[in-house]
């Protein structure tokens, strides 16, 4: 599993299993289902075994996971996610999720541009 061995899960950023993807879109189940975790029931994990569907949402903690990768898939970077993450955020908080972007995530590490005095 990514960044297992250092004690903490990096997620992948790509995914060569996301053709069961649409296929897996038809089993998310809603949040008070008693599926709604790959590890609760192990209902995900036995759905993986007979359908190979390998893309499980867990509605805990709106993580990701592939069953075929053995890791967490990152759903912001991962395109094809992002609308199932989002179904999701709304399905159990009712409103949509905050905008998050690659870029906007990138300026909020940067500290504030400072005016220069001019050179004159």
């Amino acid at each position: 599993m990514n960044g297992a061995e250092s004690g903490w899960v990096e997620p992948k950023t790509h995914c060569d299993h996301l053709a069961s993807l649409s296929s897996d879109l038809a089993h998310i189940p809603i949040p008070s289902t008693p599926c709604n975790s790959r590890f609760v029931n192990k209902h995900m994990l036995e759905h993986y075994k007979q359908t190979t569907h390998c893309v499980a949402l867990s509605y805990s903690d709106l993580s990701v996971w592939c069953f075929a990768c053995d890791s967490y898939l990152d759903v912001h970077s991962i395109q094809q996610l992002r609308p199932v993450h989002e179904t999701a955020y709304i399905l159990k908080f009712d409103e949509a999720p905050p905008l998050q972007s690659v870029e906007s995530s990138r300026t909020e590490d940067k500290p504030p541009a400072r005016d220069m005095p001019s050179s004159s």
